[in-house]
């Protein structure tokens, strides 16, 4: 004869099983999508910075005392006036989101293509905010006039042997996260003019797309 009460508590207990699993499972998908959706998100505000195109508007920057420095066809300008100096690199954001520029810093030289960027902390912040459009174009501007600023005797030796000069930019999206550092170098061409061109992003933030 069958057992019926033995039965059913076998029948609740599967079916609770059954629930639990779907239920886990429920979860474990609402979690994964979750993650896809956040990560949606970021990359559609994420920054990405790289100078300007040959066919880029020119851009007209003004410093503090009122010198005015231009740049066009995507090259830089890396001025020396009365022992100052005026540096300015024109941008084009090719990410997807707004770049907010934060700060900069000299790198002495050619930096080795292993050389790696300094600590945020040693990192100069922008006297005024610096921003780029997604997919527009816009500029980053910086100065050394202090004839003790720490970056002087290196940028002194380089621009007088005409040597490559590079500038760690550090930026991130309009939330103030996602921070990156791009290298920018600039080499001075038989003109006297300076081309730029990047050699190395670093994501400070989230996932580095290299794979070493």
């Amino acid at each position: 004869m069958a057992d019926w009460p033995t039965i059913a508590s076998l029948a609740t207990a599967g079916g609770t099983l059954v629930l639990a699993g779907a239920t886990f499972s429920s979860i474990r998908f609402g979690q994964r999508s979750t993650r896809i959706a956040e990560r949606a998100l970021l990359l559609g505000l994420r920054p990405v910075l790289a100078p300007a195109r040959v066919t880029d508007p020119p851009e007209v920057v003004r410093f503090g005392e009122g010198r005015m420095v231009a740049v066009e066809g995507g090259m830089a300008a890396v001025e020396r006036d009365a022992g100052n100096y005026y540096l300015v690199i024109p941008l084009r954001n090719v990410g997807s989101g707004l770049a907010v520029l934060q700060a900069w810093r000299f790198v002495a030289r050619r930096p080795e293509p292993d050389t790696p960027h300094a600590p945020l902390d040693e990192h100069r912040p922008q006297l005024r905010d610096l921003y780029v459009p997604a997919g527009d174009t816009g500029f980053w501007q910086g100065a050394i006039r202090e004839p003790d600023d720490p970056f002087r005797e290196d940028l002194d030796e380089a621009y007088d042997a005409g040597d490559v000069l590079a500038v760690d930019l550090v930026y991130g999206d309009h939330e103030g996260g996602q921070l990156t550092i791009t290298r920018f170098i600039l080499s001075r061409e038989e003109d006297g003019k300076w081309r730029p061109a990047v050699v190395r992003h670093w994501a400070l933030e989230g996932v580095d797309p290299r794979w070493r």
